[in-house]
């Protein structure tokens, strides 16, 4: 059976960094999209970061741009979430999603709480 785990999310300061980490289970994700959401408290979730796997490349939302960088680890099947000068509004509980392309998923994790201070 297929699984997303997500890990590596904490508390920091404003200007700090963290990296999340999805590993995969029970199935390739080089041969999947994987993309990364995330859910503030009383906003609605959305999409933060991705990769494709048919060569199509990165995304990113514009909030994130420059900040931001995910990357795969295809021989260890995990998937990573870079963050860098984190502010107070990222704050959000973060979710990885795998599946045959953007916006089609199969799975998700169960999410990882990100809190930056001010």
């Amino acid at each position: 059976q297929a699984h997303l785990v997500e890990s590596g999310g904490g508390l920091v300061q404003a200007g700090g960094s963290l990296r999340l980490s999805c590993a995969a289970s029970g199935f390739d994700i080089s041969k999947s999209d994987m993309d990364w959401f995330r859910q503030a408290p009383g906003k609605e979730r959305e999409h933060v970061a991705g990769l494709s796997w048919r060569g199509s490349g990165s995304r990113y939302a514009e909030s994130v741009q420059g900040r931001f960088h995910c990357s795969k680890d295809n021989a260890n099947n995990i998937f990573y979430l870079h963050m860098n000068f984190l502010k107070p509004e990222d704050t959000a509980v973060y979710y990885c999603a795998a599946g045959p392309q953007y916006n089609v998923y199969d799975l998700w994790g169960q999410g990882t709480q990100v809190t930056v201070s001010a």
